[in-house]
């Protein structure tokens, strides 16, 4: 299985939904990118769909968008 991806930017809704995707699926089958750290993943993101955080890419390109925590436009700034 192709790991999925976790896109956040730290806020506390972001860190209690990265927690529990770890915990559903495990470390090993996600790979957590935190924008607010690693600005230059943004225009990635927004390539695969993400327009709000916290969300999840799933391996086959379904965006699931978790819990409203920050638009990406919000994350840019």
């Amino acid at each position: 299985m192709s790991k999925a991806t976790f896109y956040h930017a730290g806020c506390p809704v972001c860190v209690s939904a990265e927690h529990e995707i770890i915990e559903l699926v495990g470390a090993s089958n996600v790979e957590v990118v935190h924008l607010g750290e690693e600005k230059a993943h943004i225009s990635k993101a927004e390539e695969l769909g993400v327009k709000s955080v916290p969300a999840l890419v799933t391996p086959s390109g379904n965006v699931l968008h978790i819990n409203y925590g920050a638009s990406i436009e919000d994350v840019k700034a």
